[in-house]
């Protein structure tokens, strides 16, 4: 019953629009995105001119009552050491973090408000992925009750042939602070 569902669901997001795809289209749209997107990338590729890294950082509860802000930790390093030398890395590891950055983007302007619907989806969809990745790491010195996420965007050098010049200098787009919810949580983990 779950792989028919599954199946109608990607069918109907995929075919082209119908009158139930046009009377379903939200409860389609909450099923599909951001987990299940497609795009036709793979067959007219842009070519990355910017390294985006995203990195995390928390405002942690210890034991004791004392609050420390933890460093920033880069999410998108981890990734890529996990899928170095990796014949078989997972989709995760190589996209789930890039694909729920591109997401958020897409849902934010230039000072991170929403611009639709949206918004608020890809805000928590960030905070699950930090709080999976981070989450028991900073349990172990305390509660997360705050996340705050950044990315650095630096350019891809043009090749020693090229005249282009370009700045080096990192950019920083630094989000607000995310209060942490018993929902940010991975299934089964507890903030103490």
């Amino acid at each position: 019953m779950v792989v028919a569902i599954h199946l109608a669901m990607m069918f109907l997001h995929v075919a082209p629009s119908n009158t139930l795809s046009k009377q379903q289209g939200t409860l389609i749209g909450d099923y599909v995105y951001p987990e299940y997107e497609q795009n036709w990338k793979l067959f007219a590729p842009n070519p990355l001119q910017q390294n985006i890294a995203v990195q995390a950082r928390a405002q942690v509860r210890t034991a004791s009552g004392e609050a420390r802000t933890t460093g920033w930790t880069d999410l998108t390093a981890r990734d890529g050491h996990a899928i170095l030398h990796n014949p078989l890395p997972s989709h995760a590891e190589q996209n789930q973090l890039r694909r729920g950055w591109e997401f958020y983007l897409n849902s934010h302007n230039a000072q991170n408000r929403s611009t639709g619907p949206r918004g608020e989806l890809s805000e928590r969809y960030i905070r699950r992925i930090v709080m999976s990745r981070l989450g028991a790491e900073w349990a172990g010195g305390g509660r997360a009750e705050r996340v705050q996420v950044r990315s650095m965007t630096t350019p891809v050098s043009p090749p020693s042939w090229s005249t282009e010049k370009i700045s080096e200098k990192p950019v920083y787009r630094v989000l607000p602070w995310w209060q942490v919810t018993a929902d940010d949580l991975p299934e089964g983990a507890t903030n103490p």
